[in-house]
């Protein structure tokens, strides 16, 4: 796949979704279409479109530098675009009447827009695309104005990356308003950066998996030197596999809990990161666990990567200090004196752009989670190339592997998710796991297509009715779906 392909822009629905969705999209986009023009007077331009994904395995280890194994979904963000030459401002509002209409102004060249990120205000999202795309185009002096709306069927905190097919979906739009020549590859950096705006330490799974996708494929991402895609094509079985999501509406808001959670995570491996630079004599001091493993590694070609993984967390697990608080972790103080800096240094370099709330960090669980996880990505790939009569419950261990590691040592599940997967193993589910950052949201399982209708009724019957039974059937069908891998980000104009 070339990283330096534009975005396509495509004249017809069935180029961007299965044939299955395309009566339910054509009436969505029709709507999107007729609402814009009663807003603002006139038709769109055209619509950018993005959308949200499911990440198969290889959960928390993008920002550690390693690779991941995400597919595109059906949901997805589309915004609908008229640009002007009259002025510069943007004009945003959403067919969800829950988000109010907003507008706001280009600020100049040197500062773009400002976003204010200790609120939680739903269109600072498109800033941080907006804001990203401008700073990138240095040549462009007065951007476009631009009439938006938009249409989200990602559901927020859910899981399935609302964020980042919003925030792509944003840049896109800025990027097809003022005619910018720019990659996938370059709005795909773009995004992952700009999303930060808003106070999130996003890694770039979910922009890479929002942008580049194609339907029938998962897609590897590796992010170490550069960026990079590559198109998995999933396995044909018999009977055929399929993927059902539940969400288990426990809502995961990044923004609100990320300084106990997500932010937490991202330092407590960089600060593992550094130990082990420090601990097995490498070269020189790093923070990122892919870095450790590149230079314990160096020039040794006679290991598979699978044996490395192992040989390495065999290493690490030795060199990390006794935990004197009972499996809490180390305080501040302790990872200070392993590391052999000031704790104030530690503070400033790792606790003051992202905050962070805690008393112990969790160093040798979220290395032993993250090194084995990397391990099942390499596995999960490759039992994907060499298929065989055993695909579906090997591709379903590695899944369940992926989620005892995530509860156990990324204590990134919840009791929510842990139901949901027993309940989809006990009917017909090969593989289940939560996806996305955890702590609520959405869960992935692999069954076969013939068992998708017994596998959901038994989600509604035995997760749904009885912890929300007073969900509408629509609710329902929103919340537990089936879903194949689909297309990425597109540019829309037939209409």
């Amino acid at each position: 796949m070339s990283n330096n392909a534009r975005v396509p822009t495509y004249d017809s629905l069935d180029k961007i979704y299965a044939t299955s969705a395309l009566g339910k999209q054509g009436a969505r986009y029709n709507n999107l279409i007729q609402k814009f023009t009663e807003i603002y007077g006139r038709k769109p331009d055209f619509i950018a479109r993005s959308p949200g994904r499911v990440n198969l395995i290889g959960e928390h280890i993008d920002y550690c530098g390693f690779g991941v194994m995400p597919m595109a979904i059906e949901r997805d963000c589309i915004i609908a675009v008229a640009t002007t030459d009259q002025d510069t401002k943007v004009r945003i509002a959403n067919v969800n009447p829950k988000y109010e209409a907003r507008e706001f102004d280009f600020e100049g060249k040197e500062k773009i827009v400002t976003i204010d990120d200790t609120k939680h205000e739903w269109t600072n999202y498109f800033k941080c695309g907006y804001k990203g795309m401008l700073e990138r185009a240095k040549d462009l002096e007065k951007p476009k104005g631009m009439y938006l709306l938009l249409d989200g069927s990602v559901p927020a905190g859910s899981g399935l990356s609302s964020s980042a097919a919003f925030v792509c979906s944003a840049a896109l739009a800025t990027i097809e308003a003022n005619k910018l020549p720019l990659s996938k590859q370059e709005l795909t950096e773009i995004a992952i950066v700009a999303e930060r705006n808003v106070g999130v330490n996003s890694g770039g799974m979910d922009q890479a998996a929002s942008v580049f996708s194609e339907q029938q494929y998962a897609l590897h991402v590796e992010f170490v030197p550069r960026l990079s895609t590559q198109l998995v094509k999933l396995p044909e079985t018999q009977p055929p596999m399929a993927f059902v999501i539940a969400n288990t509406l426990v809502t995961a808001d990044k923004f609100v809990t990320a300084p106990r959670n997500y932010n937490l995570r991202v330092v407590e491996t960089r600060m593992a990161a550094l130990f082990l630079s420090r601990a097995l004599g490498l070269d020189h001091q790093v923070d990122s666990l892919k870095e450790v493993y590149d230079l314990y590694f160096k020039g040794d070609n006679s290991s598979s990567d699978v044996e490395k993984y192992d040989k390495l967390l065999d290493a690490a697990i030795q060199a990390f200090p006794q935990d004197k608080s009972n499996g809490q972790g180390y305080t501040l103080e302790e990872v200070a004196e392993m590391v052999n800096l000031p704790a104030q240094t530690l503070h400033e370099r790792y606790m003051t752009r992202f905050p962070v709330e805690t008393d112990y960090f969790r160093l040798v669980q979220r290395t032993r989670h993250v090194f084995t996880e990397e391990r099942r990505v390499v596995q999960f790939a490759a039992v994907c190339k060499h298929a065989d009569a055993n695909t579906l419950q090997e591709l379903g261990a590695i899944m369940n592997a992926s989620q005892e590691s995530c509860d156990k040592y990324y204590n990134c599940s919840c009791p929510e998710i842990n139901t949901v997967c027993d309940i989809a193993r006990n009917n017909g589910a090969y593989g289940a796991r939560l996806t996305g950052a955890g702590w609520g949201g959405c869960t992935v399982m692999l069954t076969t297509e013939p068992n998708v209708p017994k596998l959901i009724k038994a989600i509604k019957d035995q997760y749904y009715a009885i912890k929300f039974p007073n969900l509408t059937p629509e609710e329902l069908d929103d919340a537990v779906l089936a879903t194949q891998p689909g297309s990425g980000s597109a540019v829309y104009v037939g209409f």
